[in-house]
């Protein structure tokens, strides 16, 4: 089967990285070259460039991933926020080992995140909730997030239901608040010419940083 034209030019498309290098990187903590990464990424107005995607595995060893943003960072955790009882709030549930990819194509970078994920401190969901807009507020009582919807209409209507229900101030959901992934692997990816990409991992062992390179 002749694939369509536009993928047949991709087929052909040979580009080359040149945007950086992580030859003399010295950071002996991740975070700290996360944090100099992320800001870069916001620097070079990357499209959404606290978008990442989330892997999880449920209990028949399917993975799914999914699109997420990262909120912040708090004591080196990596913190989103969802509907706990979500198909990845199930997931994470029953197997809290996730992963999370950041692509910065104008940088030509990719940090890969592994760990293991736990429940944000009640008072920080509390907090991060109150800061939003009231409709995505009602948004988190109304969507039964993940379960099969019978129509658009019910959905308006727990909407309505839950806006008519709170005045302006709407309490946290019990089901939802946020998750701190912990990291017991980081790796920076880096696009180099020739397709000899500069890889450098960060693994914990014995509550240290052991750094090291790997092969593109």
């Amino acid at each position: 089967m002749k694939m369509p034209n536009s993928l047949d030019q991709l087929k052909h498309k040979h580009d080359d990285f040149s945007k950086g290098s992580l030859i003399n990187v010295d950071r002996k903590n991740p975070f700290d070259l996360f944090g100099i990464w992320f800001q870069e990424a916001i620097d070079e107005k990357e499209l959404e460039s606290n978008a990442c995607s989330l892997s999880t595995v449920d209990s028949h060893g399917q993975p799914s991933s999914r699109i997420i943003y990262l909120k912040e960072m708090w004591k080196e955790s990596f913190v989103f926020y969802t509907n706990y009882m979500s198909q990845k709030g199930t997931e994470m549930k029953g197997n809290p080992l996730v992963s999370l990819l950041f692509f910065w194509p104008k940088l030509e970078r990719q940090v890969r995140i592994e760990g293991r994920v736990e429940p944000l401190d009640a008072a920080l969901s509390d907090a991060y909730f109150n800061s939003r807009p009231r409709e995505s507020q009602l948004g988190a009582w109304a969507s039964e997030q993940s379960q099969e919807l019978s129509s658009s209409q019910d959905l308006l209507d727990r909407f309505q239901s839950y806006s008519e229900q709170f005045g302006s101030i709407v309490p946290r959901p019990p089901h939802w608040g946020g998750c701190a992934l912990l990291p017991s692997k980081i790796e920076f990816w880096q696009g180099r010419p020739s397709r000899l990409h500069d890889r450098i991992v960060y693994e914990l062992q014995d509550k240290s940083w052991k750094i090291y390179r790997k092969n593109p």
